[in-house]
């Protein structure tokens, strides 16, 4: 048995790009992905004001200010998609180099950590409960995660304050990421009883790691400082109960994700038991354990959204399931490659086996995967404006206004609801878009008040009541909106496109046709000009 130090550098190059063969199947999808338009944007506008001027969201606080600051600089070179792609190679290369070293701190035979990479990116994309995912799109949390496979390799070897610092700097790239590895390293080390060290021992490290975590952890404690507490109250209530309760709430979980899990969590059980006490092996399991108790106190305080939603709100918002979503997966698959070499090491048919159904399970992940990818297929961003005025549409459209001579750079427009990708391709201002939720609570209330009064079917109704197209508030009330936030354009369906039942209106229509003077249309989209009067 070799060690990861002494194996031949062209093996572990081998072996890393490998790794990433199987993250690049697993995150690439046609650029902008969900998240893209989101962090991206806020990392270009950051370091540059003038792309996409006025804009709400842009001008709410920026709570990533570490990731903007080491990667968002590359946006004064590249271009958005270049930007993003750019990222992603990034992203997954440091993660594949990471999850091997992780590997082979576990699982010390050549061509396992291949082995345990694709398992890892199978179990975490069909077995998760809350939707959290490590491959991906750009933003803060890729970056975040791979110190943190950083530090488990450091927990695994027994270094403790190299693993201290490693989640220090996780928690620096994101808060709530590090934040709860770091809880949950904490309480393997509670877990391990006298074979943990003693604390000051570790005190370099978790003095490190607390200094490095500061430049974010103080901005996120101050983020709502001096504002009023039911202000507070109320953005902590929009941003658990209406904008995430897919990611926070329990109850809201779809049961079929919760019984895959928990099926999860059994096949752990199962491994930890055949894998035995060893201690690199008994440190990784008591972080999984602890990440699992995590999502425990989530699930216990989850009643508390029926007996006094006020008080779990501000409760819930930390998301307590994160961290579990990941290291059920990440066990599983450390210990599956684990026990398949013990297995093979004895000569047992079942180890043959075990390979066997790890080969099957990637086949029958990646392969439609890798058909996938050779297919133009719609980014997952623009899914929703595709399913209502097609894609092409859509992006023709945005591409026109971004080309417009007419339409002024610091232009304003009235969007519909789910168009998370306007600013990415149209580069002007919107007023609100669903997906682009702030961070701070003054701007959380502030978001919700414009989506409620624009996208709403009437005040007082729930989330889930929209108009189907900003066509259906017709021309006078666009006009008044369009005077209140300053927005002089609108961009909606096109006239006649059918319109699919909401939830207030169960009948299809066809969107109406405003007496507004028409800019530019397509056969999916139209943009009125709001103060040029009614058309001749």
């Amino acid at each position: 048995m070799t060690s990861n130090a002494s194996l031949p550098w062209k093996s572990k190059l081998a072996e890393i790009l490998l790794i990433f063969a199987a993250f690049f199947l697993q995150g690439a999808w046609p650029v902008p992905d969900v998240n893209e338009p989101y962090y991206l944007g806020k990392a270009i506008h950051y370091w540059n004001p003038d792309w996409v001027q006025d804009d709400y969201f842009l001008e709410s606080a920026d709570t990533h200010a570490v990731f903007y600051l080491s990667f968002g600089w590359l946006s004064l070179w590249l271009a958005p998609a270049a930007l993003a792609w750019t990222g992603r190679l990034l992203t997954w290369g440091l993660l594949a180099w990471s999850w091997q070293r992780l590997s082979w701190a576990v699982v010390p035979r050549p061509l396992l950590a291949v082995l345990s990479g694709v398992l890892f990116a199978c179990l975490l994309e069909r077995c998760h409960m809350a939707g959290e995912w490590v491959i991906g799109g750009v933003e803060a949390k890729g970056f975040a995660y791979v110190l943190v496979f950083l530090g488990l390799e450091a927990l695994v070897r027994g270094r403790w304050n190299r693993a201290w610092l490693l989640l220090g700097g996780a928690s620096l790239f994101h808060v709530l990421v590090g934040g709860w590895a770091c809880i949950a390293t904490g309480f393997a080390w509670l877990r391990l009883g006298r074979k943990r060290p003693p604390l000051r021992a570790m005190a370099p490290g978790l003095l490190g790691g607390f200094l490095l975590s500061l430049p974010s952890l103080v901005p996120s404690l101050l983020l709502n400082s001096g504002l009023d507490s039911q202000t507070v109250l109320r953005a902590h209530e929009i941003y658990v109960y209406y904008r995430l309760p897919h990611h926070l709430i329990l109850q809201e979980f779809k049961p079929h994700f919760i019984l895959r899990f928990a099926l999860l969590i059994a096949a752990w059980a199962l491994l930890c038991r055949a894998i035995g006490s060893r201690l690199p092996e008994a440190r990784l399991r008591a972080f999984v354990a602890g990440a699992l108790g995590i999502a425990l106190v989530g699930a216990v305080l989850s009643p508390l959204v029926v007996l006094d939603p006020p008080l779990a709100a501000p409760v819930l918002r930390y998301y307590w399931f994160r961290l579990s979503d990941v290291a059920v997966p990440l066990g599983v698959a450390l210990f599956g490659a684990l026990l398949v070499d013990r297995l093979l090491q004895t000569g047992s048919r079942f180890g043959r086996l075990g390979l066997a159904v790890a080969a099957a399970i990637a086949a029958i992940h990646f392969g439609p995967l890798a058909i996938e990818r050779c297919r133009v297929t719609v980014p997952r961003a623009d899914a929703k404006v595709d399913a209502l005025g097609g894609y092409a549409s859509w992006r023709a459209i945005c591409e026109s206004i971004a080309a417009s001579h007419e339409i002024p750079k610091n232009a304003r427009f009235l969007t519909p609801i789910d168009a998370s990708t306007f600013k990415w391709r149209a580069r002007r201002a919107e007023v609100v878009t669903r997906k682009e939720i702030p961070q701070d609570a003054e701007s959380i209330v502030q978001w919700w008040e414009r989506l409620r009064e624009i996208h709403g079917i009437e005040r007082g109704t729930p989330q889930r009541y929209w108009y189907g197209s900003l066509a259906e508030l017709g021309a006078e009330r666009l006009r008044q909106l369009g005077t209140k936030y300053a927005a002089d354009y609108v961009l909606t369906e096109a006239p006649g496109l059918e319109l699919p039942p909401t939830a207030a209106r169960p009948e299809k229509i066809a969107a109406p046709k405003l007496p507004l003077k028409i800019l530019y249309q397509n056969a999916g989209y139209v943009v009125y000009r709001l103060r040029d009067g009614e058309e001749p």
